[in-house]
């Protein structure tokens, strides 16, 4: 094999490895408020959640900021599976969630991972004054 064969082929093959690792990454996000709570709160606190799930460690990681809450977070969760308009379980649990920002992770069962992609899971956020959930948002693609 000639050295430019060689160097095709090792090119050909990096660039398939690169590609099945993007392929694998799903980006999600969350936009969180009082109205999308199931029943709606009159908060004023927002909060915003990018997250990334891996496919091939079933890893998902996030970053969940929020403000304006009616007093500090006592909790805050991924739920599901539910559609919005809906209320669910506690799916994973958002620790240190006391203070934005939060970051984390968290491995995911195959259903949890097929209810996040699906787009049935949500992320909320829970205060004294709200401690069913003062703000929430739709985890999507």
């Amino acid at each position: 094999m000639t050295s430019a064969k060689i160097l095709l082929a090792t090119l050909t093959l990096g660039a398939a490895v690169a590609f099945a690792g993007q392929a694998s990454a799903e980006k999600l996000k969350a936009t969180l408020n009082g109205a999308s709570e199931v029943p709606a709160t009159t908060s004023k606190g927002t909060g915003a959640l990018d997250a990334n799930y891996d496919a091939a460690t079933k890893k998902l990681t996030w970053k969940l900021t929020y403000s304006g809450l009616t007093g500090p977070a006592t909790a805050a969760h991924f739920h599901g599976p539910a559609e919005s308009g809906k209320n669910a379980g506690v799916a994973v649990a958002i620790p240190n969630a006391t203070s934005s920002p939060v970051d984390g992770s968290a491995v995911l069962t195959d259903a949890q991972a097929a209810d996040l992609l699906a787009g049935k899971m949500y992320v909320n956020i829970h205060t004294k004054a709200n401690p069913g959930g003062e703000i929430r948002g739709q985890v999507t693609k």
